[in-house]
């Protein structure tokens, strides 16, 4: 893979033009208004995610790549914008060097052995003797001729040396089978096949080039059952989806990826007309597969079997990130991950599980209907792992209900939308039977870090009031604290916040969105600093801090931010957008609170009449622009 195709690889078109062209989705692609002429009636600036292309239909009638778009953005050339976007991706730079042109070479070399590897393969399944017996297993399993050389199946003869000695009778080198993963070196010397009397499946990246195999044992004896072609430079299993090249365009159409487990679960669906089926191999799905997929679509199921996707796989997910289940082959279901994962992402990741004791194959070959009814099931992660821990439990048990609870609450707190956290505590309230609000009580607990101590100071601490979880009490402290040390730093930022602020509707900065009183008073000398003129600002602050809190002051100025090494222009939209979440995070709780004393009122019968009617309108609107300003990029002047 060349450097420019590593970086686009590793960049999403969408989140990059996302940060300076207000985007609206249309279909598969996006819209919005050119950012390079003037238009204000027409979103003819068209961004297509799956190709990774931009294209305006309109006065510039321009397009090309993320390229393209930052070369014309900034007005740099190739060079500058080469520098700046592996930056952003990750991505080393090298001088082309001649060891460089001789490494691409030798890659292509490496596609065109396996391409004829394939080719070798797919000749001993169908034209030799020794072939019948996979033959016979892929007619059992119901594969079909033409499917059979669409998807690259074969075999690997019995022998130890067969296909590397018709290789090297090609004029490869042995040199090239090992760097292709073909040829394993004995401890004592010289060289065996690597696969030997397996059912071959060939595997090829996004783009449709050979990789590498994997290979399902014909013999019940052999060990493993599965076996990969090893790592080499064509072939990473953490960067590779089986089936992925033939899915591309069935997936974009249907905006749907459906993930199995294995290489039938994919051949099968393919064959029967679900062809937006991709697998990765056996190893745990990562967010580089995820990545990958959102290339095409955002919307992704994760297809378990029974065992997988029950109880036991689900508790062990809970607790132990990334850990492996029973059998290799399975796909890790971790629902942590994914949900952090989807939430990076901005994707829609869902789970559904398969009939016990039977695989996605199986479900296709009996009833293509069933599958579909299937996929249509599918539920977002929480959902799937509340109804799990719940099923055949005896929720009238109150140990029961806690149990669940404790479990499901640390899920719910790891979802990035508030939208999506509320409603997910009402469908486990509903789900427990028991006040929403006991939830929001335990969800201090399911936290963890929180010592009995700190609760009762942190209460004893905080405002008075009838319904105030003290994980929020924890989170505005946090969050409070943040937003002042950074603004003592720089001052000037503040003009900065409040111009985000007045952008969605919002009010300035002021006193009233702290509640520590130390930062209360260091807001209001930061806003003074700025709206007087007779001295600098920083002497300002150090002349006019009351003197208990010109330590806190220094503190602050020194403290050590998570990563020093952030960019400036990071820094600032990481402070906009800690205002915004301490906004909500008191939006939210005088949400809760209107809540609560409504069904105070309504326990007492006084429910006709709605005395919070306006503030509740009020605060519900603020929480909209919010979630508006939240979910969108934050876009500095």
């Amino acid at each position: 893979m060349s450097v420019t195709d590593e970086i686009k690889s590793r960049i999403d078109i969408v989140d990059l033009v996302s940060q300076t062209v207000k985007l609206r989705r249309s279909g598969k692609n996006y819209t919005g208004f050119c950012p390079f002429h003037d238009n204000k009636r027409t979103p003819a600036f068209v961004v297509f995610s799956d190709s990774g292309t931009w294209r305006c239909f309109g006065q510039c009638n321009e397009g090309g790549d993320i390229f393209k778009f930052v070369m014309k953005k900034e007005g740099w050339d190739f060079a500058e914008t080469l520098k700046f976007l592996a930056e952003r991706a990750g991505v080393e730079l090298h001088p082309q060097t001649e060891e460089q042109k001789e490494k691409d070479e030798q890659y292509n070399r490496l596609h065109q052995l396996l391409d004829e590897v394939v080719i070798f393969y797919r000749h001993q399944l169908l034209q030799t003797p020794q072939g019948e017996n996979a033959l016979n297993y892929l007619t059992k399993r119901g594969v079909k001729r033409e499917t059979i050389e669409t998807v690259g199946l074969g075999y690997s003869p019995a022998s130890w040396d067969m296909t590397y000695q018709y290789f090297l009778g090609k004029g490869y080198t042995i040199d090239d089978l090992v760097q292709a993963g073909m040829v394993t070196e004995r401890d004592n010397g010289g060289y065996y096949d690597r696969f030997r009397n397996r059912l071959m499946f060939a595997i090829r990246d996004v783009s449709g080039r050979m990789a590498g195999f994997g290979a399902r044992a014909l013999n019940p004896e052999d060990n493993p059952k599965y076996l990969n072609s090893p790592q080499t430079s064509l072939f990473d299993k953490g960067r590779l989806l089986y089936g992925l090249d033939l899915a591309r365009k069935a997936i974009r159409m249907e905006d749907q990826a459906v993930i199995v487990e294995g290489y039938m679960d994919v051949i099968i669906p393919y064959q029967a007309g679900f062809a937006n089926t991709v697998s990765p191999m056996g190893t745990a799905l990562t967010e580089e597969h995820l990545r990958m997929l959102k290339r095409y679509t955002r919307t992704m199921i994760l297809a378990l079997d029974a065992d997988a996707a029950g109880e036991k796989a689900t508790l062990r997910g809970l607790n132990v990130a990334r850990n492996a289940l029973d059998r290799d082959s399975e796909i890790q279901f971790d629902p942590r991950g994914l949900i952090r994962n989807e939430g990076r992402l901005q994707a829609d990741v869902r789970v559904t599980t398969i009939p016990a004791g039977m695989d996605p194959d199986e479900v296709v070959l009996r009833d293509p209907e069933e599958w579909r009814q299937i996929l249509q099931a599918a539920k977002p992660v929480v959902m799937h792992v509340m109804e799990t821990l719940a099923s055949q439990k005896d929720l009238d048990d109150p140990k029961v209900k806690r149990d669940i609870a404790n479990q499901v609450l640390p899920l719910i707190e790891d979802v990035p939308n508030p939208v999506e956290r509320d409603a997910y505590r009402q469908r486990l309230a509903r789900l427990l039977k028991v006040d929403e609000r006991a939830l929001v009580g335990e969800m201090s607990a399911a936290r963890g870090p929180i010592s009995r101590k700190k609760i009762r100071i942190a209460q004893e601490k905080a405002p008075v009031r009838r319904f105030e979880p003290v994980s929020s009490r924890h989170l505005i402290n946090e969050l409070e604290h943040h937003i002042i040390r950074l603004l003592v730093r720089e001052p000037e930022w503040l003009h900065i916040v409040d111009r985000s602020l007045q952008k969605a509707g919002l009010n300035h900065i002021d006193i009233t969105d702290f509640e520590n009183s130390k930062y209360q008073i260091l807001i209001r000398l930061i806003i003074q600093s700025l709206e007087q003129d007779l001295m600098e600002v920083d002497p300002y602050l150090n002349a006019n801090v009351p003197e208990d809190l010109a330590e806190e002051l220094h503190i602050l100025r020194n403290d050590p931010l998570a990563s020093e090494i952030k960019l400036e222009q990071k820094l600032k939209e990481d402070l906009v957008r800690s205002v915004f979440m301490l906004r909500m995070v008191h939006v939210k709780e005088n949400l809760d609170q209107i809540r609560y004393l409504m069904d105070e009122l309504e326990e007492q019968g006084d429910s006709e009449i709605d005395p919070y009617q306006e503030m509740r309108l009020s605060y519900t609107l603020l929480r909209g622009r919010l979630d508006q300003a939240l979910g969108s990029p934050i876009q500095l002047d």
